[in-house]
């Protein structure tokens, strides 16, 4: 017949560990949500710095020129 003693220092060890694997967790779980917070607060932050510049134009002109010659190789079309 088995020790009961074993069984017990085996559930708590287990339980123990549970814990400590949970609260590791938890607070990697908290850094990543605060480094995402920190990130919205910094993208908000910097959206708000004035008109866009004329390198951010010409990137969304030539992003649209992309877009509308996708679209047209998509629709069949020649160009």
């Amino acid at each position: 017949m088995q020790d009961p003693y074993l069984y017990i220092t085996l559930a708590a060890a287990s339980l123990a560990g549970l814990s400590i694997l949970t609260a590791a967790g938890l607070r990697g779980w908290n850094g990543w949500l605060e480094l995402k917070r920190a990130e919205l607060i910094r993208y908000s932050q910097s959206e708000d710095s004035g008109p866009p510049t004329a390198a951010a134009r010409i990137e969304v002109a030539d992003l649209k020129e992309r877009i509308r010659k996708l679209e047209a190789i998509a629709a069949g079309v020649d160009l």
